[in-house]
């Protein structure tokens, strides 16, 4: 039957006897040791606990420190990100201007073809427009040549009629010498022979004016001035004759040899004869001087006259198409005005120095051809 009573009566029932207190004393011994190691497994579990909370207070610093890092990293991603939308849509931008400036240059494209067509077809119109003017030029050239020819019709004719009249002459000696029945072919060859030589003269003469009458060439060629200037002078000397006119050439010893066209240049300087003849006209003292000069690389050509010279203020206007001084129905007033073109085509200059009351000289310049090259031929 099991004993019901209160522990603590127990208990002091043991404590009564010898071997309950040894084994109350061994009890308690036990329950020592127990708490013992009970409190040695509570130091070991705080110990095992405090390592634990360093440990978590170290990863605590860690994942601080992570978490910064983190944070970091985060905002400068979100800059990153930020940048890269912003090139994204800068680069956007920049396409679409791309499009827009390649739409642009396509149009432009286009209308540079266009523009190209247009200057092709302008550089077209103005070729053709400036050979129309350099026909019109050269049809107004040969149309002033024949009016200077018709003006030399009266010298002219008395040139033609010197050797006719000779030819006439011999002719009827060496007849006759035939009809008389003198037995003298000697002076009958001679007075054919003579004749002849009136033939050649009126031939040259004839020559001469078909030559300076027709269109003149394009070509460009080494040409003597003091050759041309005698044959400006062979159509141009009775007329001064006529009109009692002198002339004083100073041509100089050295060649003056330019690159040009002979029958131009033969019609320039007659255009400067004709106009120092018509303005002599009134002059008590009639005289025109002629003058060349080679120098470095130039050949300086002078006309003067005796006139009146031109009325001042209208130096710059004389060689204007139809420009003239003189009266009504005596003149064009396209010869200086060709004049000038043939010089100025001719690569140089034409200028007046006018003397009122006292005449005036033309003063041309003209490029001088190169000394390697060969002679002109003699006319």
């Amino acid at each position: 039957m099991s004993d019901r009573r209160p522990e603590a009566a127990v208990l002091d029932d043991r404590l009564e006897s010898p071997t309950g207190l040894h084994e109350h004393v061994k009890l308690l011994e036990l329950r020592l040791r127990k708490r013992d190691e009970q409190r040695r497994a509570m130091l070991h579990i705080m110990g095992d606990l405090n390592e634990v909370n360093k440990r978590l207070g170290n990863q605590r610093k860690a994942m601080l420190h992570i978490l910064g890092d983190y944070e970091k990293d985060r905002s400068r991603l979100a800059g990153q990100t930020e940048r890269l939308d912003n090139s994204r849509r800068a680069l956007l931008h920049i396409l679409q201007d791309s499009h827009r400036s390649n739409l642009r240059l396509e149009d432009s494209r286009k209308a540079m073809i266009h523009i190209m067509g247009d200057l092709r077809d302008t550089t077209a119109e103005i070729q053709r427009r400036e050979q129309e003017l350099r026909d019109k030029q050269e049809q107004l050239v040969q149309a002033g040549k024949l009016a200077t020819l018709g003006e030399l019709t009266t010298g002219v004719a008395h040139e033609l009629n010197n050797p006719l009249n000779n030819i006439g002459l011999f002719v009827g000696n060496a007849i006759d010498l035939i009809e008389l029945d003198v037995s003298d072919g000697e002076r009958s060859v001679r007075e054919l022979r003579n004749a002849m030589q009136q033939v050649g003269k009126a031939t040259e003469i004839i020559s001469h004016l078909r030559t300076f009458g027709r269109v003149a060439p394009v070509s460009r060629e080494p040409v003597s001035i003091n050759q041309v200037i005698e044959r400006a002078l062979s159509l141009m000397q009775e007329q001064l004759r006529l009109r009692d006119i002198d002339l004083e050439l100073d041509l100089g010893l050295a060649p003056a040899v330019v690159i040009g066209n002979a029958i131009q240049l033969e019609q320039v300087f007659i255009n400067l004869l004709t106009n120092a003849r018509d303005a002599m006209a009134d002059s008590p003292r009639k005289v025109v001087r002629i003058s060349a000069r080679v120098g470095e690389g130039v050949v300086d050509l002078a006309f003067s006259d005796t006139g009146p010279g031109i009325p001042e203020g209208l130096e710059q206007r004389i060689f204007d198409p139809f420009f003239t001084t003189k009266e009504v129905g005596r003149g064009t007033g396209l010869g200086l005005s060709i004049t000038y073109g043939i010089i100025k085509d001719h690569g140089g200059t034409i200028a007046v120095a006018n003397r009122p009351g006292e005449g005036a000289t033309f003063l041309i310049r003209l490029p001088r051809a190169p000394d390697d090259l060969p002679a002109p031929p003699a006319v």
